[in-house]
């Protein structure tokens, strides 16, 4: 064989060799560096909301040893007027989510802490409070009726709008764990007024008998049409027909006073 073939079979072993250690195993590559969370046990969640330059809600919730319950953490800063407080409680689940909002406009920020229980009969839970400097008040977030309950099987989307917190769910044929969604999705509105909630239900779904239905969307009708007002040739046409209903009971009751 020529020199040519010798030099080439070197060259592929030493490629080989350059790629194994010394028992014949590929070098193995180090792990990639895991990417550090942005906060460490015992915190599970954390949220910051900026209501205003100055003034901050850091949301946290925490504990170890169980995911369904721990505590959540809501750390007041305001730089500006230079107060800072720390309101805490006892947490049911896990959170979803955080919000902010000022329902009655009176200019205090209102936190409400979404979280997710195990139990169904209560698969949304609300932690709701209003800040006035740094004073906290807590709020009792309402439950629903029996009547917002019926198919009800949680899924909730919770979201604000126009100052109100709104809350939609699809509703189910039954409680039931066989239960089979609708289609349809129920939309509740809640508002503030003297530290208490208010409650609005927006939609009207096939778990409400069919007269209450017929009877909201008639009353949804007379609101919305406008009442008609009466034209000149209106009040004439009722005023001829007055008349004549006049002059055929007059000429019934001289017809009768004849015969007799």
């Amino acid at each position: 064989m020529s020199v040519r073939f010798y030099l080439f079979m070197l060259i592929g072993c030493l490629m080989i060799a350059s790629g194994c250690n010394n028992d014949g195993k590929k070098i193995a590559q180090p792990p990639a560096t895991a990417k550090k969370p942005d906060f460490a046990a015992p915190f599970r969640f954390h949220k910051l909301i900026e209501v205003s330059p100055g003034e901050d809600f850091d949301v946290f919730s925490w504990g170890r040893g169980s995911t369904s319950v721990g505590a959540y953490l809501i750390l007041h800063s305001d730089s500006s007027g230079k107060k800072y407080a720390t309101t805490t409680g006892d947490l049911d689940g896990a959170i979803v989510d955080v919000y902010n909002s000022d329902m009655d406009l009176d200019g205090n920020p209102e936190i409400l802490i979404q979280a997710k229980a195990t139990d169904t009969a209560n698969y949304a839970t609300i932690y709701a409070f209003e800040f006035n400097n740094s004073k906290a008040n807590k709020l009792d977030f309402p439950k629903l009726t029996s009547s917002q309950r019926k198919g009800y099987r949680g899924n909730d989307n919770f979201y604000t709008k126009e100052g109100k917190f709104m809350r939609e769910f699809p509703v189910y044929d039954g409680n039931s764990k066989d239960a089979k969604p609708t289609g349809q999705k129920r939309k509740l509105e809640y508002g503030l007024r003297g530290n208490s909630f208010t409650v609005k239900q927006l939609s009207i779904d096939s778990t409400d008998n069919k007269s209450t239905i017929k009877t909201a969307a008639k009353e949804s009708l007379k609101t919305a049409a406008p009442e008609k007002k009466e034209t000149t040739s209106t009040k004439k046409s009722k005023r001829n027909t007055t008349e004549k209903k006049h002059k055929k009971k007059k000429h019934r009751r001289h017809n009768s006073s004849d015969h007799q």
